[in-house]
C-alpha cells in the first residue's frame, strides 16, 4: 500500500491522525513547516507560500488528509497541495467545519469554505467532512478569558468534540475510496459559551466574575442563533467534563 500524506501532521489534529494511521499498519508521511526530528514517520519539510517540498512530499502517495491551515486561512495552502496533488492524482481528504456557509462574515469560514470550493472543483477524487469546533479550542478561549478577574464570555453556543474521535474518522476516510461530501461530525452536547466557563472555572479552582458579553454584527448574530452547531449530528461522545477530566489527569503524570 502506498503511503498516506498528512500535512500538519504536527499540529492538534495532524498529530493524532498521524497516530491513528500508524496503527491501522499504514506507512504515513508527515508533512511540516519545520524540520522535524526522524521519527516513526518520514517528515517532508515544505513551505506552503511557494510550494516548495510538496512534490516530493506527494510522490507516490494514496491520499492526502489535509489538516495544515494557516492564521489568514487556509484558501492559499489548500491550492499549493492541491496542485502537487494532481501530479499524482491522489485522494484528497479534507478537514473542514460546520457552519462554513453560515457564519461567512469571519474570515476564517470564508476561506473555509472557498478551500472547499477549489477541492470540489479540483478533478481529483475528494473527501471533504465538516466537523464543529475542538474541545481544545473552546478551552483556550475560556483560559484566554480568565487571565482577568472579570472574565468576559461571548454569549452564544458551541458543540465541542473530541480531537481523537475526529481523527478516527479522517484516518478511517483516507484509507477509504472518495465519498465526496460526508455527513457532518458534531459533538455530543450543544452547550453555551457561559455555561462551559462555569464548567472550566470549576474545574480549574479559579474564581472569576464571569461577565456574559453581546457583540454586534451578522457574524455574532449567526454565533448567538446557533450558526456553529449541528444538533442533528451530535455523533461524538466525548463531552466538555470528560475533556477537562483527561487533561487533568495528563497533566498530573507531568
Amino acid at each position: 500500500m502506498n503511503p498516506i500524506l498528512v500535512t500538519g501532521g504536527t499540529g492538534t489534529l495532524g498529530r493524532v491522525v498521524v497516530d491513528r494511521l500508524r496503527n491501522a499498519g499504514r506507512e504515513v508521511r508527515i508533512a511540516s513547516r519545520r524540520e522535524q526530528p526522524s521519527g516513526p514517520a518520514k517528515s517532508y519539510t515544505v513551505d506552503y507560500d511557494t510550494g516548495a517540498g510538496l512534490d516530493a512530499a506527494v510522490a507516490g502517495t494514496s491520499a492526502i488528509v489535509h489538516c495544515a491551515s494557516a492564521a489568514r486561512g487556509d484558501l492559499a495552502v489548500t491550492k499549493k497541495v492541491i496542485e502537487a496533488a494532481r501530479a499524482e492524482d491522489v485522494h484528497f481528504v479534507y478537514i473542514s467545519i460546520v457552519g462554513a456557509e453560515r457564519v461567512v462574515p469571519f474570515g476564517y469560514y470564508r476561506t473555509k469554505l472557498a478551500a472547499e470550493k477549489e477541492i470540489e472543483n479540483s478533478g481529483l477524487p475528494w473527501t471533504i467532512l465538516r466537523t464543529t469546533q475542538f474541545h481544545n479550542l473552546v478551552h483556550s478561549i475560556l483560559d484566554f478569558s480568565a487571565k482577568s478577574p472579570l472574565m468576559p464570555v461571548l454569549a452564544g453556543s458551541f458543540q465541542p468534540i473530541g480531537v481523537g474521535e475526529v481523527a478516527d474518522r479522517l484516518a478511517e476516510l483516507a484509507m477509504q475510496p472518495a465519498a465526496g461530501r460526508v455527513p457532518d461530525m458534531a459533538g455530543p452536547e450543544v452547550r453555551t459559551l457561559i455555561d462551559m466557563a462555569h464548567v472550566y472555572l470549576k474545574s480549574s479552582g479559579r474564581h472569576r466574575v464571569i461577565v456574559p458579553v453581546w457583540l454586534p454584527g451578522a457574524a455574532f448574530r449567526a454565533f448567538r442563533n446557533g450558526g456553529l452547531v449541528e444538533p442533528d449530528r451530535a455523533v461524538g461522545r466525548l463531552t466538555f467534563e470528560d475533556f477537562l477530566s483527561e487533561r487533568a489527569a495528563t497533566a498530573g503524570k507531568h
